[in-house]
C-alpha cells in the first residue's frame, strides 16, 4: 500500500508528489477541517468553567474531505502530516491526527521551509511528533478570538450597530482613529526658508540657509525672513569644504512584514494580494519540468539565511558581478522575532527571474524578481559615495550646498530597480573664493500634520508595536475594511498613494471600545498577549492560566458596558419593508450607507440608496450645427463639462466649451479569436 501524505493545498500536493514518487499518495485537506463548535454556553464552543475545554466540529464543507481522508488512511501503510511549518499548520496536523485516529506518539509530522526536492526528502527522512506546545498556542489564540469575537461583537452590534470587534483588529483600528484625531487637532505653524542659486563654470547649484550665528536657522515669520533676505545680498565666501566617503548598506532579505511593505510601495500590491502571490510561489509553479517551489516559506519574522544559500549566493555574486561585489551578511532580527524559519528567499538561484518569466504570471514575476534580488543584494558589498558639503558664508549667515557622486554601486548593481541614486554635481570650489548668488528666494511654509497610515506604514506600526504576527497582518487590514470601519483613499486626485481614513462608524466603534475596554483594547495589552502566546508555544506557560486571567478581566468590563453603554438608534427611512412589513433603516456598510430591514437577520431585504440625480442640462442658446436643435451644457462621467445636442442619442454632436468639435470614437467589432496555448516541449 502507498504512504499517505496530507498537505493543505492542491498546488502543494502536486509539487510534493513529484519529489516523493509513486509510493506516496499526496492529498490536500484544503486548510482546516474543523473549528470550534457554536453550541454550549453563549455558543462559544468552549467550556469556560472546565479549564476552557474546547469542542470541535467538522466544517460542513469538509465532511466529504474527512470521509475521503479516513478511507485513504485506513488503507495506507503510513500517514504523514506535511502541513505548513507554523502554529496554524501544526494545529491543522493535530486536528487531522485526532480525526483520523492517529497516535500523538507517532513520528508522522514533516516540515520544510522550502518545497524543493532536497528539503522535502530530508524532512521525510526525519519526521517528528506533533508539537503540542505549538498546538496549544494556536488553540489559545483561537479561543481568545472566539470569546472576544462572540461576546464583544454581540455587544457592539446591539449597542452601536457595528459589525464586530476583535482582540487585534480593534487595536489596528484604534491606531488609525488616534492618528486621525492627531490630524484634526493639529494647528499648523508658519516658518520660512531662504534658498540661493549659485553658478560657477556654467554649473548651477543650490544652497540653503542652515545656520545663523552658528545656530540652526529658524525663520518664524515674514518679517524675520525679509530681514535676513536683505542682509544676504552681495558676495558670499566659501568658508568650508568637507569631503567624506559615505556608505549605503543593503537591507536584509525579506521577512513577511518587509515584503508586504516593499510590495505595497514599489509594486502597488495590497498585503492580501502579496501573500496570495507569495503562497503560490512557495507551493510551486510549473517551470517547464513540473511543479517547483520557487521561494522559501513566506510567513517568517527572521532575517536568517541558511549557510548553504549564503555559499551559493556568494558564488553567484562573484561569478555574475565580480569578487569586489561580495559583502557580509548580518542578521537583523527584532527582539520579538521567533526565528522559526529563514528569511524569504529564492530556493534555486539558477532560476533567475528572466529565465522563468514565461512560466509566471505578471504579478508572480514582479514579486519573485523583487524577492530574488533582495536576497542576493543582502549579501553584496556596500554602495559608496564621494560626498561634498560646501559652506558659503556672509557675515553670520551660513548656506550649505551638498554634492554626492557614486564611487562604487555595490549591492545597487542587483537592486537598482528598487533603490535609485542620482548624482548631485558641484563645481570645483576653493576655500576663500567668493561667489555672488544668481538668485535668492524666500519660501513660506507651514508645518504638516502627521501623515495618515498607508498600508505599508500600518504594517510597520503593527510590527513595531508587537501587534499580531506575520501571518495575520493581511487579515487584520482586510477585516477593518470589510467591516466598514476604514477606507483606503488616495492622498489627492492625482496621487497613487492611498491612506487609511476612518469612517464615522469606525470612529464611533473605536471611541466606545476605548471608553469601556481601554484596559484590554490597547497596544501594550495586545503586545503582551502575543508574548504570552509565544511563551505557550515555547512550553513555558500554561494556556489555561492565560485564558483564565484574560476572561476574569474581560467579563466585568463586558457587564459594565452592557449596563452603561448607550444604545444608538439607526435612522428610519420612513418606509415599510416590501418583504416582511418591518421598518426600513439606514445601516452602515463597508461601501457606505445602505437600506435594510430592522428584522435582520430574519429578513434579508436590503437595497442601495438611490443615487443623486444627474446634474440637469443647461440650454446655452446655440443651435446644433448638425440638426438645428438646442445645444446644452452637460457634465461628463469624468466630472468635466461639454456642449452636446439636446436630441441625443439621435444626434451625437459634441463640442468643448470653447466650441472645438469632439470626435466620437467609432466602435469596431471583430470576431473573437479562440487560441489554445501550446505546452512547452509539446
Amino acid at each position: 500500500m502507498k504512504n499517505l501524505v496530507i498537505v493543505e493545498s492542491p498546488s502543494k500536493s502536486k509539487t510534493i508528489e513529484k519529489y516523493l514518487g509513486k509510493d506516496y499518495d499526496v492529498v490536500p485537506s484544503v486548510g482546516h477541517i474543523r473549528d470550534l463548535a457554536t453550541r454550549g454556553k453563549d455558543g462559544l464552543g468552549v467550556d469556560v468553567d472546565n479549564n476552557f475545554e474546547p469542542t470541535y466540529t467538522i466544517s460542513k464543507d469538509k465532511k466529504d474531505t474527512v470521509k475521503d481522508l479516513k478511507a485513504r488512511a485506513e488503507k495506507a501503510d503510513n500517514v504523514y502530516l506535511a502541513t505548513d511549518p507554523d502554529r496554524e499548520g501544526e494545529a491543522i496536523s493535530w486536528h487531522l491526527a485526532d480525526e483520523l485516529g492517529l497516535s500523538l506518539n507517532d513520528k508522522n509530522r514533516v516540515t520544510f521551509n522550502e518545497i524543493t526536492k532536497n528539503a522535502v526528502l530530508e524532512a521525510f527522512n526525519n519526521p517528528r511528533e506533533i508539537d503540542m506546545d505549538l498546538v496549544h498556542s494556536q488553540e489559545a489564540r483561537r479561543i481568545l478570538d472566539r470569546i472576544i469575537g462572540f461576546k464583544l461583537s454581540k455587544l457592539i452590534q446591539k449597542k452601536i450597530k457595528s459589525k464586530s470587534a476583535g482582540r487585534v483588529q480593534s487595536v489596528a483600528l484604534k491606531l488609525i482613529v488616534d492618528k486621525e484625531k492627531e490630524i484634526e487637532a493639529f494647528i499648523p505653524e508658519e516658518y520660512w526658508t531662504l534658498d540661493a542659486l549659485f553658478e560657477k563654470d556654467k554649473i548651477e547649484f543650490p544652497a540653503s540657509l542652515t545656520k545663523i550665528n552658528g545656530k540652526k536657522a529658524e525663520l518664524h515669520n515674514e518679517e524675520e525672513a525679509k530681514e535676513v533676505y536683505d542682509a544676504c545680498q552681495g558676495l558670499f565666501k566659501v568658508s568650508e569644504i568637507k569631503q567624506s566617503l559615505k556608505k549605503r548598506s543593503p537591507k536584509p532579505a525579506f521577512i513577511t512584514s518587509s515584503l508586504q511593505q516593499e510590495a505595497s510601495t514599489k509594486l502597488g500590491f495590497a498585503s492580501r494580494r502579496t501573500m496570495r502571490i507569495a503562497q503560490g510561489l512557495y507551493e510551486g509553479v510549473d517551470v517547464g519540468n513540473g511543479q517547483e517551489g520557487l521561494i522559501t516559506y513566506m510567513r517568517t519574522d527572521s532575517t536568517r539565511l541558511s549557510d548553504q544559500f549564503i555559499n551559493n549566493a556568494r558564488n553567484k555574486i562573484e561569478s555574475d558581478y565580480g569578487k569586489e561585489y561580495l559583502g557580509f551578511y548580518k542578521v537583523q532580527n527584532d527582539e520579538k522575532a521567533q526565528d522559526a524559519h529563514e528569511a524569504i528567499r529564492p530556493t534555486n538561484l539558477s532560476y533567475t527571474p528572466d529565465s522563468i518569466k514565461e512560466y509566471l504570471s505578471l504579478e508572480q514575476y514582479k514579486l519573485y524578481k523583487m524577492i530574488y534580488y533582495r536576497a542576493l543584494a543582502s549579501l553584496m558589498a556596500n554602495a559608496t559615495f564621494d560626498a561634498l558639503a560646501v559652506t558659503l558664508s556672509q557675515d553670520k549667515y551660513d548656506f550649505t550646498a551638498n554634492g554626492s557622486v557614486m564611487k562604487f554601486d555595490g549591492y545597487l548593481k542587483a537592486y537598482k530597480d528598487y533603490e535609485t541614486n542620482k548624482d548631485t554635481i558641484l563645481p570645483d570650489l576653493k576655500e576663500g573664493e567668493e561667489l555672488s548668488p544668481k538668485e535668492l528666494k524666500l519660501n513660506q511654509h507651514f508645518t504638516e500634520p502627521p501623515a495618515r497610515y498607508t498600508e505599508a506604514r500600518l504594517i510597520k506600526a503593527l510590527e513595531e508595536d508587537g501587534i499580531g504576527r506575520p501571518s495575520t497582518y493581511a487579515m487584520i487590514i482586510d477585516t477593518i475594511q470589510q467591516r466598514g470601519y476604514v477606507k483606503l483613499e488616495p492622498t489627492s486626485e492625482k496621487s497613487k498613494t492611498k491612506v487609511f481614513k476612518p469612517t464615522d462608524q469606525g470612529k464611533l466603534t473605536s471611541e466606545k471600545l476605548d471608553e469601556y475596554f481601554s484596559s484590554i483594547i490597547n497596544v501594550k495589552y495586545t503586545a503582551d498577549m502575543e508574548k504570552d502566546l509565544d511563551s505557550i508555544a515555547d512550553g513555558n506557560i500554561d494556556e489555561v492560566k492565560i485564558l483564565r486571567d484574560f476572561y476574569d478581566k474581560f467579563i466585568p468590563l463586558l457587564e459594565n458596558a452592557k449596563d452603561n453603554m448607550d444604545e444608538v438608534e439607526l435612522e428610519k427611512v420612513g418606509e415599510k419593508c416590501p418583504e416582511c412589513g418591518g421598518e426600513l433603516l439606514f445601516r452602515p456598510g463597508p461601501f457606505g450607507i445602505f437600506i435594510a430591514c430592522n428584522n435582520f437577520p430574519k429578513c434579508k431585504y436590503k437595497r442601495a440608496i438611490q443615487k443623486k440625480e444627474k446634474e440637469p442640462a443647461e440650454v446655452i442658446g446655440k443651435p446644433c450645427p448638425l440638426c438645428g436643435n438646442d445645444l446644452v451644457k452637460r457634465k461628463s462621467r469624468f466630472g468635466t463639462y461639454f456642449h452636446g445636442c439636446s436630441s441625443y442619442p439621435k444626434c451625437n454632436y459634441m463640442e468643448t466649451l470653447d466650441g472645438e468639435v469632439i470626435e466620437r470614437k467609432k466602435k469596431t467589432t471583430t470576431k473573437k479569436k479562440t487560441t489554445t496555448r501550446k505546452k512547452k516541449n509539446a
